[in-house]
């Protein structure tokens, strides 16, 4: 068992803000920077494209594989000692990359630095989301790390251009030391330690299945090319990452702490936010490495000049990110996301639009279009994703969330690498841009995606699935009570009842969710438990709402102590949740502010609830 974040002041939680971006920092501007320094590293190791495409998937699958990891760990040992144990990592893989002499042991050297960089972002963000514990002011401060990204991609093509153009391409992995190093000092000075209330078991077998999975998905795509789709080695690779991803739907449901916890996924906003996350990225790594060869290698411009013409594109991103936090707190998440299919879709017609001789200030339409798409992108994925989790699975939430981008960058760069090189006729300098043109029509392909999604405008983990079941609920309660419908006279009823038991005391259950540290629909989960003792389904259909909801719910409740899980003594599948001592004087807490009996909004006849339960899905404070 661990201690919760303590209380800090508002100044202390903005500096823990800063440090934790510093992560996300040098994360960001570390990506930039070697797509930029691709062609210098081209030339001096005399690597090929598919080197190239190692160079970046090498570090991101690593990441990608180790990240759930990561974010169970610092949830069991401590986040703060995990963070700098990854910036440790981190700078360490990065001088060992600047010593690299052949493009082998570069690639060696990046999966080293990518052990400490999983290490960095899931825990820096569950950091955050334990720090920062008000929705609003959450989202803002998701808006702010999305800000960083913008940032740092701002500030890598002009500094990458600048370092290796100075100093040769190694410069760009000396420049992430000193960061690592101020990083660790000042985690150690100002970032309380925290971890979860109940520690989870590690799960080494489900941690084997994510890597073989990841390595022969990526290893197949990277390498059917130049081995033939057909050849048994690229075969085999994609049946091993088929029965990887099996023995994971098998394997990870019947352990107790799962590494990968499915019934997150049964969540239609979250496992909407994976594929969003996953396909926005891989359009983000498409467009970064098909940018940086065409810019340099096609067209000869330098380093730096090709950092120049990236500009518009990151300093929107840099922009539009926090302002996107601050929309996704008021708005919900919909309206971002939609404008940034736009803008992918948008950006990848224009290039594919792209000739070897294109006027260079024509460039900049799609690469503004771009930076629009991307700077409204991050926040909504970040903040969808960890806003619906109990607190104690921050670090697990945030950590699925950073796996999905980097799986997409790695999916982006490997098959957007693998079309584009695989259609390559001639010299690469002529024959590069009309076959890149391929590559961004998947780009448009990943936009579309975006802008198509029925994705719900702020509504809390599970609301999708609830609106269904819950009507479902109704109906068949309504067609039990002998089909009753929702009448005038119910509605009147049902709209006084709101007026006189929700609307007059909207501010005291607002206060009761700041008292108790807790989302409106635990109080209210906690309150039926008070009542007496439920099964897990009963308590489902109490809250109306889906099971791997309420079981979050139970959860959250359970690791404060406030509820407790047993078997049911008649049928050991079944479990049963009561009210501990604590429990029961939290719910009397809430209730001498409510300063009514414990379910006030509830005490209405079933027909007449029907009515009202319509109208506090709206009001619910989450």
């Amino acid at each position: 068992m661990g201690d919760p974040l303590p209380e800090l002041s508002r100044r202390r939680r903005q500096l823990v803000l800063a440090i934790c971006c510093m992560s996300l920092f040098i994360v960001g501007l570390d990506n930039t920077i070697v797509n930029l320094a691709l062609p210098a590293i081209q030339r001096d190791l005399h690597a090929s494209v598919t080197s190239l495409q190692w160079t970046i998937d090498a570090y991101v699958l690593v990441l990608a594989s180790l990240l759930m990891l990561a974010g169970s760990t610092g949830d069991r040992i401590g986040r703060r000692r995990t963070f700098q144990t990854g910036l440790t990592l981190f700078g360490l893989g990065s001088l060992l990359c600047s010593v690299a002499p052949n493009a082998g042991c570069l690639i060696a050297f990046r999966m080293v630095q990518a052990v400490g960089g999983s290490m960095l972002n899931p825990v820096a963000m569950s950091i955050i989301t334990n720090t920062f514990t008000e929705p609003r002011e959450r989202a803002r401060a998701i808006g702010v790390w999305g800000g960083v990204v913008g940032l740092s991609m701002a500030l890598g093509p002009l500094v990458g251009g600048a370092l290796v153009e100075s100093a040769g391409w190694q410069s760009i992995f000396w420049i992430n030391v000193p960061v690592c190093v101020a990083a660790i000092i000042l985690a150690a000075r100002f970032v309380p330690e925290s971890r979860a209330p109940r520690a989870r078991k590690l799960d080494p077998v489900g941690q084997l299945l994510v890597i073989v999975l990841f390595a022969g998905l990526t290893y197949g795509i990277i390498e059917g090319p130049g081995h033939g789709w057909g050849s048994p080695e690229i075969i085999g690779c994609f049946v091993l990452a088929a029965l990887a991803a099996i023995g994971l739907a098998i394997y990870e449901p019947r352990r107790q702490e799962p590494l990968i916890d499915l019934r997150f996924f049964r969540s239609v906003p979250f496992s909407g936010t994976t594929l969003i996350a996953i396909s926005g990225f891989a359009a983000l790594a498409g467009y970064l490495f098909l940018n940086a060869l065409y810019l340099q290698q096609v067209r000869g411009l330098s380093a730096m000049e090709a950092g120049l013409f990236s500009l518009p594109s990151a300093a929107l991103t840099a922009i539009l990110a926090p302002i996107t936090g601050r929309v996704v707190a008021k708005r919900g998440a919909r309206l971002p996301l939609v404008i940034a299919g736009i803008g992918f879709i948008v950006s990848g017609l224009l290039l594919t639009q792209l000739t070897a001789d294109l006027p260079l200030p024509l460039l900049f339409l799609p690469y503004v279009a771009f930076g629009i798409a991307f700077g409204t992108l991050n926040a909504p994925i970040t903040n969808t994703a960890v806003s619906g989790m109990p607190r104690a699975q921050a670090g697990v939430a945030a950590a699925v969330a950073s796996t999905s981008r980097q799986l997409g960058v790695a999916l982006g760069v490997a098959i957007i690498g693998s079309v584009v090189t695989s259609r390559i006729t001639g010299p690469f300098v002529t024959g590069f841009t009309p076959a890149s043109h391929l590559g961004w029509w998947i780009m448009v392909g990943c936009g579309r995606d975006r802008s198509d999604d029925g994705y719900p405008d702020h509504e809390p983990m599970g609301s999708a699935h609830r609106r269904h079941r819950g009507g479902d609920l109704r109906d068949r309660r309504a067609q039990d009570s002998g089909d009753h419908v929702m009448t005038t006279e119910t509605a009147g009823r049902a709209w006084q009842a709101m007026r006189s038991l929700v609307l007059e005391q909207h501010d005291r259950r607002a206060e009761v969710c700041q008292a108790l540290d807790m989302s409106f629909i635990k109080v209210k989960a906690l309150y039926k438990v008070a009542r007496g003792p439920l099964t897990m389904r009963e308590l489902t259909d109490a809250l109306a709402t889906d099971k791997p909801y309420t079981t979050l719910v139970v959860d959250f409740l359970e690791d404060r102590g406030l509820v407790e899980r047993t078997r049911h003594p008649e049928d050991r599948r079944c479990k049963i949740v009561t009210i501990t001592e604590k429990g029961a004087a939290e719910a009397a807490k809430a209730n001498a502010i409510l300063n009514a009996a414990p379910e006030p909004f509830l005490a209405l006849p079933a027909d007449d609830l029907d009515a009202l339960d319509r109208i506090l899905g709206k009001l619910a404070v989450d």
